[in-house]
């Protein structure tokens, strides 16, 4: 005969039943307010893990617009650069230092 939960060679018998009777109502008293501290840990987590995925979320925006923002620049530095050749007098395209 297989037992409760499928496990073959065990059988319920009336000494499962009597230790569920030795529970008296403080156990479980004990036991229920034990699950609501649990619950109430769990609950706790998982609004802190929704805050920070929020403060997650706006980080990544925030990094995606100053990435944005400072591909434009570069993108605007380089086109000036294309339109304006360098002088004349420096073919680098170096300033070079007027106090040496």
């Amino acid at each position: 005969m297989s037992g409760p939960n499928g496990d073959p060679n065990i059988s319920i018998t009336d000494e499962t039943v009597d230790d569920e009777e030795e529970f008296n109502e403080e156990e479980y008293v004990a036991i229920n307010s034990m699950l609501d501290q649990i619950n109430s840990c769990l609950d706790d987590l998982e609004e802190r893990n929704d805050a920070l995925n929020g403060k997650l979320h706006q980080l990544l925006e925030s990094n995606r617009q100053a990435r944005l923002e400072f591909r434009e620049q570069l993108n605007g530095t380089q086109s000036s650069e294309q339109q304006s050749p360098p002088p004349e007098d420096d073919p680098a395209g170096f300033e070079r230092d007027q106090g040496d």
